[in-house]
C-alpha cells in the first residue's frame, strides 16, 4: 500500500515525509489525482506525461537525499521559462518553440532534486498584472472564480495556492511575482534584479525582468532562492550579488508606509481596512511606522507604462510581431504596438527621469528600513477587467511598478483575511541586495499573522525555533547604540550583509554614556570593574568577514571594537569607547540600554 502523502506540499512537510516511507513517485501520483480533481483546463499549458514524471521520480529514489536540498519537491514553471523537452509558448501558440536546454534557473532546481510537473498559463508575453490575457483561458482564482487570478504569473500562483505543487517559478517585471501572490494568499519572493538568472526566459523588458518564486511559506521561498540564486555568465544582466544569510528578524524595523493622501485602493474599502489593520499589528509589535511621501515612487512607477519602456516589450518579440501582429492577444497587441509611437529621444529622456527618480527616493532609506505597502490595491472581478482592461491593470501596479526600475528587492507576505474572506497581504520592499534580511523580516510577520497555506485551509507548519547563534563563516558583532535595529545607523550593518541574531545583555561590568555631538546621538560603552557597572542591553548581529573589515575600518575614535563579556558568560566582539570619551558625556547606565535611554525610561 502506498505511503500516505502529507496533505500540505510545503517543503518542510514533504521533506519530513521523505524521511519516512513516502517516495517521490507517491507524491507524483497524489498530485495527478489533485490536478484531475481541481479540474481547471486553463491552469496548465503543457505537462510531462505521467510516465515521464514516474521516470524522474524513480531516478530520484536512487539518489542521496542528503545531497539534494529539494529532493522530490514538485514545482511548476511559468510558460515563458524554458524546460528542455517541453514547448515554450509565452501563452502565444504561434510563437511556440521547443528548447534544447532548460533555463539556467530550472536546471539548478532540477539538479537539486526538484521535479517539474507542468508549464503554467500566463498573461501573453508576460504583459499584464491581471491574468486574463491568454488564448488558453483564465486560470481560476484559488478563492473565488468571480475574481481575476492576477498576472502575469497566473497559473504559477494558482497551482501552488490550490495545493498542486510546493512552489512555482514566475517572472516579475512590473509586479507579476507579487500581485498573483496577494490575490491567492501566497508568499511571492521578487529578488534583487540580477540575483537569479534570466537566461532561458522569454524577455518582457530584458533590463528589468526577474525570475520570481511563489511558495506556501517564507521559509520555503528562501529554501528555493538559496538554490536558484547565483551568478550566471550566460545572462548579460546577471550581477555578482551575495545572497546573504537569513538570520532572525530584528526586534525593531522602521517600516515606511504611504501617507493618507497616497493610499490608493480604488474603492476597495475592505482591502484598505485590511491594510490598515496589518500596519497596526506591526506598530503593536513594536515596529516604528513612518508615513512617507510616496510621490517620488509614483513618479518612477509611471515611467514603466507611460514611458518608452514599452518599446522593450516590442524589441523582445520584434521579428514575431512584425511578421504578423494579428497573432497576438488583442490587448497585448495594443500595448506592444504602442512602442511604435515612441522615439529614441523619449527613451533618453526617460533614462534621465529614472536617474532623477532614483536620486529623489534615496533619502527615504535613511529614515526607514523597508517599505510595507499593499500587495494589491483592489480585488477586480473578471467583468470589471473585461470592461476596462488597461485602467484596472494599471491600478494593480500602483505599489509594484517602481520596484525593478529602482533595482529593489521585494517580498509579498500574506497577513490574514479581509472581512469578505478574501486574502490580504502586504509587500515588503528594501534596497537591492537585502533579500536575506527581507526574508527574515517577512518570516517574522508571517509567524505573527499565521494565515493558512494558500487556499488549502491547512495550517502553517510550526517548527521549533533553534537557539539563535552566529552562523559558521560569519563574525558576531555587538551593537549598543545607533546601529540597533530600527535606529539611524542600522542600515550600515544591513548594507554590509549583516543579519540579526539576537538581543543580549552585557555582564554588569559596563557603564553607558551619552556622548556629546551628533546627530545621530551616540553612546559610549566603557568597561569598569566587576560589579561597578550595569548589565547593558545590546544586539548581536552576524557579519561576513569582508563586511566586518569594512565596518570596523570606518569606526571613528574614541569608539572602537573590543571584546564584550556577556551576562551568560560568553564573549563577543562589539563597540567599546576609550576612557577619554567620558569627558563631557552623560552617564546613562541606569537606563540599562540605549533604546530605553532614548525613550526616557530608567530601569
Amino acid at each position: 500500500m502506498p505511503a500516505s502523502v502529507p496533505a500540505s506540499l510545503d517543503i518542510a512537510s514533504l521533506t519530513a515525509a521523505y524521511a519516512g516511507d513516502v517516495r517521490p513517485i507517491d507524491v507524483i501520483d497524489e498530485i495527478e489525482h489533485r490536478i484531475v480533481a481541481h479540474a481547471d483546463p486553463a491552469l496548465f499549458i503543457a505537462r510531462p506525461s505521467l510516465a515521464e514524471l514516474h521516470q524522474r521520480a524513480l531516478a530520484l529514489g536512487k539518489a542521496d537525499k542528503s545531497r539534494l536540498p529539494l529532493y522530490g519537491i514538485p514545482f511548476v514553471v511559468k510558460d515563458n521559462i524554458d524546460v528542455a523537452g517541453m514547448k515554450t509558448t509565452a501563452a502565444c501558440p504561434d510563437f511556440a518553440y521547443e528548447p534544447a536546454t532548460s533555463a539556467s534557473v530550472v536546471a539548478r532546481l532540477e539538479a537539486a532534486g526538484a521535479i517539474v510537473i507542468g508549464k503554467a498559463n500566463l498573461d501573453q508575453f508576460a504583459t499584464g498584472l491581471v491574468g486574463v490575457r491568454s488564448p488558453y483561458g483564465v486560470p481560476r482564482n484559488s478563492f473565488d472564480a468571480h475574481y481575476i487570478p492576477g498576472g502575469s504569473s497566473s497559473g504559477s500562483a494558482t497551482s501552488v495556492a490550490s495545493g498542486l505543487a510546493s512552489f512555482s517559478l514566475g517572472t516579475d517585471t512590473a509586479g507579476s511575482g507579487r500581485v498573483p501572490a496577494g490575490l491567492n494568499n501566497l508568499v511571492g519572493l521578487k529578488p534583487t534584479p540580477g540575483l537569479i538568472s534570466t537566461a532561458g526566459v522569454v524577455p518582457a523588458c530584458r533590463t528589468l525582468d526577474c525570475v520570481s518564486i511563489f511558495a506556501l511559506t517564507v521559509a520555503d521561498s528562501w529554501t528555493v532562492a538559496e538554490v536558484a540564486a547565483g551568478f550566471d555568465a550566460a545572462d548579460p544582466y546577471a550581477k555578482q550579488i551575495p545572497l546573504g544569510v537569513r538570520g532572525r528578524a530584528p526586534d525593531q524595523v522602521r517600516f515606511g508606509v504611504p501617507g493618507l493622501k497616497d493610499r490608493r485602493f480604488f474603492g476597495d474599502t475592505l482591502g484598505e481596512a485590511a491594510y490598515v489593520e496589518a500596519i497596526e499589528r506591526l506598530r503593536r509589535a513594536g515596529h516604528p511606522i513612518v508615513e512617507i511621501d510616496f510621490e517620488p515612487f509614483f513618479a518612477v512607477a509611471r515611467l514603466l507604462y507611460e514611458g518608452p519602456w514599452v518599446a522593450e516589450r516590442y524589441a523582445a518579440i520584434r521579428p514575431f510581431i512584425e511578421a504578423d501582429a494579428s497573432r497576438l492577444h488583442p490587448v497585448t497587441r495594443a500595448i506592444t504596438l504602442g512602442a511604435l509611437s515612441r522615439t529614441a529621444i523619449e527613451a533618453f529622456e526617460a533614462v534621465y527621469a529614472l536617474a532623477a527618480g532614483r536620486r529623489a527616493t534615496e533619502p527615504v532609506w535613511q529614515t526607514i528600513d523597508a517599505l510595507a505597502v499593499p500587495t494589491v490595491t483592489r480585488f477586480w472581478t473578471l467583468e470589471e477587467v473585461e470592461a476596462d482592461p488597461i485602467a484596472t491593470n494599471s491600478a494593480l501596479g500602483t505599489y509594484t511598478n517602481f520596484v525593478n526600475l529602482l533595482g529593489l528587492s521585494a517580498l509579498s507576505v500574506p497577513v490574514g483575511f479581509r472581512a469578505d474572506a478574501l486574502p490580504a497581504g502586504i509587500t515588503l520592499v528594501a534596497p537591492g541586495g537585502h533579500d536575506a534580511w527581507l526574508s527574515a523580516v517577512g518570516g517574522a510577520i508571517e509567524r505573527q499573522a499565521s494565515p493558512p497555506l494558500g487556499a488549502t485551509g491547512l495550517p502553517r507548519p510550526v517548527s521549533p525555533e533553534a537557539q539563535p547563534q552566529v552562523p559558521d563563516g560569519m563574525i558576531g558583532i555587538a551593537v549598543v547604540g545607533a546601529h540597533l535595529s530600527g535606529l539611524a545607523l542600522n542600515r550600515e550593518l544591513v548594507d554590509l550583509g549583516a543579519s540579526f541574531v539576537k538581543t543580549a545583555e552585557t555582564a554588569p561590568s559596563y557603564k553607558l554614556y551619552a556622548l556629546p555631538g551628533g546627530p545621530p546621538q551616540r553612546p559610549g560603552l566603557v568597561r569598569v570593574a566587576d560589579g561597578e557597572g550595569a548589565g547593558i542591553e545590546i544586539e548581536i548581529w552576524a557579519m561576513p568577514p569582508d563586511g566586518f573589515g569594512t565596518f570596523v575600518a570606518a569606526i571613528p575614535p574614541p569608539l572602537g571594537i573590543g571584546t564584550l563579556q556577556l551576562a551568560d558568560g560568553s564573549a563577543v566582539k562589539g563597540f567599546l569607547a576609550e576612557g577619554i570619551a567620558t569627558s563631557g558625556a552623560t552617564d546613562v547606565s541606569h537606563h540599562r540600554g540605549w533604546r530605553a535611554y532614548l525613550a526616557g525610561v530608567a530601569v
